[in-house]
């Protein structure tokens, strides 16, 4: 079994960082075991063999993963979880310790992944109750937080003031998109040390769907630069045929942008195809949950207190449905998403056509068409239309209603 980074594409200088934290960490718990130092030290630093702090390739108890989406910014934050339960402290990925982090079953390690469109306060402070315990496995507690960013300002409140005083044997892990205020609070971004990922160059990422996933040369070249470097939809490209069916109809686009009738016909296929994908993607696991819960609650049972436990289930089970509809509306929202960053790499290639750029093509089956509207569009009308599709993006993140924003971006796309 490769080691606990191997699926880290791209990302060398950060695996680097890595390593040589694990590393000090596990050199921590040795000092502990010999009573030299009980953990990390006040500074937010381990100490070096030589007994000075080292900010470089020390260990500290609060981290931030930045990155574009696909950079696997979760993929690292895992991955380290991983090397800090490793029992030679490398991440081997043979040990116990590797093993349970990775497959998600460490009683140590603590993953927070939002299904919802925010991370409430409530969550976050049974989070940060659960971290301060001692860790079973006498190495650390490990709080990883995916999409931080979507922390609300109480839980964002919460979560600093445990890493402000963080228990001696805990680590946090955030993921965020960027260190912007927007992205993670100023006060929390001072206390963590930041690993910055990069968007991983396509060989790269058709190299590991060949060597992890079996993919054929060929598909895993295609599907790598079709994602744009994201990992996991190259990967779904790769293998998923609805995936690609999807991608064809979002990239046809452009040639049925022929009125104002046409544009809201293609706003709503493009809502409609969104709402579909998200609601198939999340239907199974609603009707397991509502069904767990029914059963906890004494669904089936006979006699007169199981039928009273289930009358007075109401309020549990509205509050699963709301969570059922947050967890629906974010897949939704990520699903169009998808779709519009794979148009914006359309409009990408006509602009780079256009300025006549020695670039590759995002889209190689499309560049006779982006090519097409390259020459009728020239570089200022494709670089409008690039904008326009990345401002419905920005207008959706923003909280825009998905229908209002695609609709005015399929117009601009008309107009030019």
């Amino acid at each position: 079994m490769p080691d606990v980074f191997a699926d880290l594409v791209g990302q060398d200088e950060a695996v680097t960082e890595l390593r040589r934290a694990a590393a000090a960490a596990a050199a921590v718990l040795r000092a502990a075991a010999t009573d030299r130092t009980p953990a990390l030290v006040a500074a937010g630093e381990a100490e070096t063999g030589a007994g000075t702090p080292d900010p470089g390739t020390g260990m500290t108890h609060a981290w931030i993963f930045t990155g574009p989406p696909g950079s696997g910014r979760s993929v690292a934050a895992r991955a380290f979880a991983a090397a800090l339960q490793c029992a030679y402290g490398t991440g081997c990925g043979e040990c116990p310790g590797c093993h349970t982090t990775m497959g998600g079953t460490n009683a140590d390690v603590r993953l927070v992944v939002p299904e919802g469109l925010s991370i409430g306060v409530g969550e976050m402070r049974a989070l940060v109750l659960r971290a301060a315990s001692t860790p079973s496995g006498g190495r650390w507690q490990v709080v990883v937080i995916e999409d931080a960013d979507r922390l609300t300002e109480a839980a964002g409140n919460a979560l600093l003031k445990a890493i402000e005083e963080p228990p001696p044997r805990t680590v946090f892990l955030l993921c965020a998109p960027s260190t912007h205020p927007d992205d993670i609070s100023v006060t929390i971004r001072s206390r963590c040390r930041v690993v910055p990922l990069r968007q991983p160059p396509a060989t790269a990422v058709a190299e590991v769907l060949v060597r992890r996933d079996g993919i054929a040369p060929d598909v895993a070249r295609w599907a790598a630069a079709a994602a744009q470097g994201h990992v996991g939809r190259a990967r779904r490209l790769a293998r998923d045929p609805e995936a690609r069916k999807r991608r064809e109809a979002v990239l046809a686009v452009p040639r049925r942008l022929t009125g104002v009738g046409a544009a809201f016909d293609a706003a709503s296929a493009l809502i409609e195809a969104a709402e579909a994908e998200a609601e198939a993607s999340v239907a199974e696991a609603d009707v397991a949950e509502r069904a767990a819960l029914e059963t906890a609650l004494g669904a089936g049972g006979t006699g007169r207190g199981a039928a009273g436990a289930i009358r007075g289930a109401a309020g549990q089970l509205k509050e699963l449905e709301k969570r059922q509809k947050s967890r629906a509306t974010r897949a939704q929202r990520d699903a169009l998403d998808r779709a519009l960053v794979d148009l914006a790499g359309f409009y990408r290639d006509a602009l780079t056509m256009a300025l006549r750029a020695p670039v590759d093509p995002v889209h190689t089956d499309t560049a006779a068409l982006a090519g097409a509207g390259a020459q009728k569009w020239d570089a200022e009308g494709s670089l409008r239309r690039l904008e326009a599709v990345l401002a419905c993006r920005a207008a959706i993140e923003a909280n825009v209603k998905p229908r209002i924003a695609v609709e005015a971006m399929m117009l601009a796309l008309w107009k030019g």
